[in-house]
């Protein structure tokens, strides 16, 4: 039996590239993100929001330019092993960006729980909202055991109609709300330059969505030319969609409540603004929009891991499954996400993204610069640029959860440090290297 995986040339439009997208990027973003930002900067979270995209436009450089040159359905997996070669370096900060997207899938399912219930007078949320969580992301594995073109086609359609009713969310919001400002009371919480990156770091999470694109890289119509476009339109169509619906939000919810609802501050926003049928089609959208993330997602995830188990950098086990090893991680890939949902809330669940995203992002800028910056044709500036940005506002970040959550750090420490461990272990019993400086593919 083939069990390599299969990559079907020419199979996703440069339209379907955008919806796989906007798919991850607006469902895990603009649904759950916004109680947590306004927690951390208070009345300048729409400000965040901005900040974010400014530091993702730097960081979307290095994507571009790497699509570009290697379109590949490994997407950060190759463009690492392009940078520092089979390597202890490629391998940590490849599996880094890939728990980073299985946990962007919990994220999503955990706001699919939350926003659906509602719909229901409910007290205890504490079962329900990881419930409706795992049937979520088992019923959007059963679709991504179909062809790339569903796959495609229901993300493109679920894409549609959440752009356009979000857009009608944040224009009929700010058009009936009293003014567009926000509401503060003495015992929110104000502003801070550290509470500020945090809740920029929490806004990368909304766009980090665009590194879905990339690894679809061999399967999209002239990818050379459009991983790059589908990769800046995204992100454009994002920036709008955020900076929207967040002053819709703010107009319409004092601070004190974007906190107290931030886990569903969209369905809450709806009702004062317009009415309790504006609060289902709010959290229909919203069930639209996390269902159609979670099958971008996964579509994207286990096409990565499939990639790093053909280049040798991650052990695999058949477990007597059937099929291809695209199959195989599909089934690990939902499998994790499934305990995640199951186990952790969603801000830690955020917090553990950030985290992982944002350190595999700074090796992506450094590959860049001194590996690949002549190859590719990078301007070193803004690659140095990209990188202190994202230092920046981890280092905020990281100080944020220091003091309010410290739990959240020991568990990223030691999820790496098993990562590295392992890895290390791995590739010196299968002849790869621990050095980043030996030879580099190119």
């Amino acid at each position: 039996m083939d069990r390599m995986p299969q990559y079907k040339q020419n199979s996703l439009s440069l339209v379907g590239a955008i919806a796989l997208g906007t798919g991850v990027m607006i469902g895990a973003g603009i649904f759950a993100l916004t109680g947590q930002m306004a927690e951390m900067t208070g009345a300048l979270f729409p400000s965040a929001f901005l900040s974010a995209a400014l530091i993702v436009s730097f960081s979307a450089y290095s994507y571009v330019k790497l699509s570009n040159a290697y379109p590949s359905a490994g997407g950060i997996g190759m463009y690492l092993h392009k940078a520092y070669g089979p390597t202890l370096a490629t391998a940590f900060h490849a599996l880094l960006m890939y728990f980073s997207m299985v946990i962007a899938q919990s994220f999503l399912a955990r706001t699919f729980g939350s926003y659906t219930l509602e719909l229901f007078d409910v007290g205890d949320r504490s079962l329900l909202v990881p419930l409706l969580g795992v049937a979520l992301i088992i019923s959007a594995f059963l679709l991504n055991l179909s062809a790339n073109k569903m796959i495609q086609g229901v993300a493109s359609v679920l894409g549609f109609i959440k752009i356009g009713g979000i857009i009608s969310f944040g224009v009929g919001g700010v058009i009936v709300a009293d003014s567009v400002g926000m509401e503060t009371s003495a015992s929110a919480p104000g502003a801070s330059l550290s509470g500020f990156l945090g809740a920029t770091a929490l806004g990368i999470l909304a766009f980090k969505g665009f590194t879905t694109i990339t690894n679809s890289g061999s399967e999209i119509k002239d990818p050379h030319r459009n991983v790059g476009r589908a990769i800046m339109i995204s992100i454009g169509v994002c920036v709008v969609i955020y900076a929207l619906v967040g002053f819709a939000v703010a107009s319409n919810l004092s601070l004190t409540e974007i906190i107290e609802s931030r886990d569903y501050s969209l369905a809450a926003a709806a009702r004062p603004a317009l009415g309790e049928a504006a609060v289902w089609f709010t959290v229909i959208l919203a069930m639209l929009a996390t269902a159609g993330g979670i099958i971008a997602s996964i579509f994207a995830v286990s096409r990565m891991l499939a990639m790093l188990t053909e280049m040798k950098l991650v052990p695999h086990r058949h477990f007597l499954m059937p099929g291809s090893i695209q199959k195989h991680t599909l089934v690990y890939t939902v499998v994790l996400g499934l305990i995640l949902t199951a186990f952790f809330d969603l801000s830690r669940i955020a917090a553990l993204g950030i985290i992982f995203y944002l350190i595999m992002d700074i090796a992506i800028h450094w590959g860049v610069l001194r590996h690949l910056r002549e190859e590719i044709d990078a301007n070193a500036t803004v690659l140095v640029i990209a990188m202190l940005l994202d230092a920046v506002v981890l280092a905020g970040f990281l100080w944020v959860k220091a003091t309010t959550d410290p739990l959240v750090l020991v568990v990223a420490s030691v999820v790496m440090a098993a990562i590295l461990l392992a890895e290390r272990l791995f590739l010196s019993r299968n002849g790869g290297s621990s050095s980043s400086d030996e030879t580099h593919s190119h």
